[in-house]
């Protein structure tokens, strides 16, 4: 598929509404939280082509790297630090157009320009884990994406205990 590049585009509409069958697919069986991260951040990243596309876990009282796909990143991030921890700081969705103007932006590479995080929440409603996705393009994430990543992120959830 081409990389659907405008944020709020037709085409970006229609790669989201395709992924929704193959990810069904893909998840239909699948129990193991891990897993199906890590086949996510593929199906993402393989369709967007975004920069970085992966998951930062909960474990106690820091974000712990997660399944990816990109670039090596920071293994570590803590509570409400950088755009990952006050999303679960915050636990909301978090879309940054330009993470140099971000306070406290971690800056695992210097390719990442804007950014979105997603929450995931456990059966008890805490947020178990996070998606983070980094665009080497300015101002990359909008209402699409929101509603696009947060619709399949859902599906993830009962995956967590």
């Amino acid at each position: 598929m081409n990389t659907p590049s405008k944020k709020n585009s037709a085409e970006r509409v229609a790669a989201y509404d395709s992924l929704g069958p193959q990810w069904k697919e893909l998840l239909d069986e699948e129990r193991d939280p891990i897993a199906a991260m890590a086949n996510f951040s593929a199906l993402i990243k393989e369709t967007f082509g975004w920069h970085w596309v992966g998951f930062y876990r909960v474990v106690g009282a820091e974000l712990v790297l997660g399944p990816f796909q990109g670039p090596v990143a920071c293994s570590r991030i803590g509570f409400g630090k950088g755009v990952c921890g006050s999303a679960w700081k915050e636990e909301r969705t978090m879309v940054v157009p330009d993470v140099g103007q971000f306070p406290g932006h971690i800056a695992c590479s210097p390719h990442s320009q804007s950014e979105i995080v997603v929450p995931l929440r456990d059966s008890g409603g805490r947020v178990a884990a996070v998606l983070d996705i980094d665009s080497a393009v300015l101002d990359d994430f909008g209402t699409v994406d929101v509603h696009g990543l947060e619709t399949l992120c859902e599906t993830l959830q009962p995956l967590f205990e």
